[in-house]
C-alpha cells in the first residue's frame, strides 16, 4: 500500500506514516466491526493516522457481508459496498483473538499504538485477555476508544446496540415521519454515524491531553448517547419548555417559512430564519399580504397552512431553476432535494474533495464518498489536507506485512519501560 510523500517529522520511528495530516505518525489499532467504530477509525486515518484494522479470520467484519452487492469485474463473485463506505486508508489483518497467536500479535499492536478503538458488548475486551489493567500494563500512554450500545454501566449496559433500535429507543424517530403517527428512521445508520464521530472528537481531545500528561484514557460513547447529543432544541423543548416533539415532515416546527415546497416541476426548499427575510420572501414573491400581516415569526407558525398555501400559489407558475434564482437575488436560502446521482455529479460537491477515487485490489479504480474536512496553512494559502487515499482492504490484505513490521519495530519507549517492568516482576516471582 502507498502512503502519502509528507511524513512527520516527530513521529515515532517505530510506527510508519500513514499519510499527511494532523494524525501523522498516530497508530490506531481498530478492533471494531460495522460502522460505529471502523467510521471513527476512518476519520482518524482520514487525519493522517496508520490504522490497522483487526478482523476475524475467514469472514472479517461483517459488513462485508452487507449489500448492496457489485459483480467483480473477473467475474468470480460479487462485493458489498457497505464496507467500502468506512474502511478507507486502512490495512487489515486477521486474527484469531482466541487463539494464543492472535492475542499475542494483538499485544504487540497495542504495545505499538496510541490509539485502539473497540465497539465489542461490555465486558467482551475483558473475556479476551485484555481489560483496562492489561492494557495498561501493554501501553499506559494507550487512549482506547469505547462504544457500546445503551452505554458501560446503568441497569441497561449489557444490550446489544444496532441504529435502527437506538434511533427508536434515543428519541429520533420520535421527531422523524410526516406526523404523530408516522414514526420514521432516519435515511442513514446516524446514530452509529454520529458516535464515530463523538468517538474521533473524543480521542483527539485525549491525544491532546496526553501530550500534557503522557497518561492514557479510555474514552466512552454510545449509540444512545450519540443521539441524545444531538436532540439540539428538541431537547430542551422537552427539558425546559416541557413540551413533547411529534414529527413535522418537511416543515420546521418552530419556524415559519422552512421547508419544502411546491413550484411548477417539483419542489424546492426555502428558509426564511426572520422576519427580515421574511420581508424579503413576499417581496421578491410578491405575496399578497395585508399590512402588518403574518409579520412575526410566532403568527407565521401559527398559521403556517396558510403561509403555505400564499407561497405555493406564488410558486405555481414558476420552475425550480427560476424559483432558485429568484430566491438567490433576494437573499433568502434555498435549494434543490438532490438524489445520489446529482450530489455526486455536482461540480460543487467535487470541488470540496468529496469524492475520492481509489484503485481497489478486486474492483479496480472507484469513486468514493471523500473526507468532510480540510486544512489550510494559516496565513499561508496552501491546503495540507491529506490527497492520496487507498481503498478499503480485502480481508488480510496486510497481514504478512503487519506480522513483518511487528518482528523489527519496537515499541515505544514507554511501553517498552512497561514491559520490563512487568518481565522483571515475573522473574522475581
Amino acid at each position: 500500500m502507498t502512503t502519502d510523500p509528507q511524513p512527520a517529522a516527530e513521529a515515532p520511528a517505530s510506527v510508519p506514516v500513514g499519510g499527511a495530516g494532523p494524525l501523522a505518525g498516530t497508530l490506531v489499532v481498530d478492533l471494531s466491526r460495522a460502522l460505529a467504530g471502523p467510521h471513527a477509525a476512518m476519520m482518524m486515518a482520514d487525519l493522517g493516522a496508520r490504522v490497522i484494522k483487526v478482523e476475524s479470520p475467514g469472514h472479517g467484519d461483517e459488513s462485508r457481508t452487507w449489500g448492496p452487492f457489485v459483480p467483480n469485474p473477473d467475474g468470480e463473485g460479487e462485493t458489498g459496498v457497505y464496507f467500502l463506505s468506512c474502511n478507507r486508508n486502512k490495512e487489515s489483518i486477521a486474527l484469531d483473538l482466541k487463539s494464543e497467536d492472535g492475542r499475542a500479535v494483538l499485544a504487540q499492536l497495542i504495545e505499538r499504538a496510541d490509539v485502539l478503538v473497540e465497539n465489542f458488548r461490555t465486558g467482551v475486551l475483558e473475556r479476551l485477555g485484555f481489560d483496562e489493567e492489561r492494557l495498561h500494563e501493554l501501553n499506559p500512554r494507550l487512549v482506547v476508544l469505547s462504544i457500546t450500545g445503551f452505554g458501560h454501566d446503568g441497569p441497561e449496559a449489557g444490550r446489544a446496540g444496532y441504529d435502527q433500535i437506538a434511533q427508536g429507543e434515543a428519541g429520533l424517530m420520535s421527531i422523524t415521519g410526516s406526523g404523530a403517527e408516522d414514526p420514521q428512521r432516519v435515511g442513514v445508520a446516524i446514530s452509529d454515524v454520529l458516535s464515530g464521530m463523538y468517538g474521533a472528537y473524543g480521542v483527539v481531545s485525549a491525544l491532546l491531553e496526553r501530550q500534557r500528561t503522557g497518561r492514557g484514557q479510555i474514552v466512552r460513547t454510545s449509540l444512545l448517547a450519540s443521539v441524545v447529543g444531538v436532540h439540539a432544541f428538541q431537547g430542551t423543548r422537552w427539558t425546559v419548555a416541557g413540551q413533547v416533539a411529534t414529527p413535522f415532515g418537511n416543515h420546521h416546527p418552530t419556524i415559519s417559512p422552512y421547508g419544502l415546497f411546491r413550484c411548477q416541476d417539483g419542489a424546492v426548499q426555502i428558509a426564511c430564519g426572520n422576519d427580515r427575510q421574511w420581508r424579503a420572501l413576499g417581496a421578491a414573491l410578491e405575496l399578497e399580504i395585508p399590512e402588518g400581516d403574518l409579520a412575526t415569526n410566532a403568527e407565521r407558525v401559527e398559521r403556517r397552512d396558510e403561509v403555505t398555501a400564499l407561497i405555493e400559489a406564488a410558486l405555481s407558475t414558476m420552475n425550480r431553476e427560476a424559483v432558485l434564482e429568484t430566491m438567490n437575488r433576494a437573499g433568502i436560502a434555498a435549494g434543490r432535494v438532490r438524489n445520489m446521482p446529482e450530489v455526486y455529479g455536482w461540480d460543487q460537491t467535487r470541488s470540496q474533495g468529496l469524492v475520492i477515487d481509489v484503485e481497489h485490489p478486486v474492483l479496480g479504480d472507484i469513486d468514493l464518498p471523500g473526507p468532510p474536512l480540510r486544512y489550510f496553512g494559516l496565513g499561508q494559502g496552501d491546503e495540507v489536507t491529506r490527497t492520496t487515499h487507498e481503498a478499503p482492504p480485502l480481508l488480510d490484505e496486510d497481514g504478512a506485512a503487519i506480522r513483518a513490521w511487528l518482528r523489527t519495530a519496537a515499541p515505544s519507549p514507554q511501553a517498552s519501560e512497561a514491559v520490563r517492568a512487568r518481565d522483571g516482576e515475573a522473574q522475581d516471582d
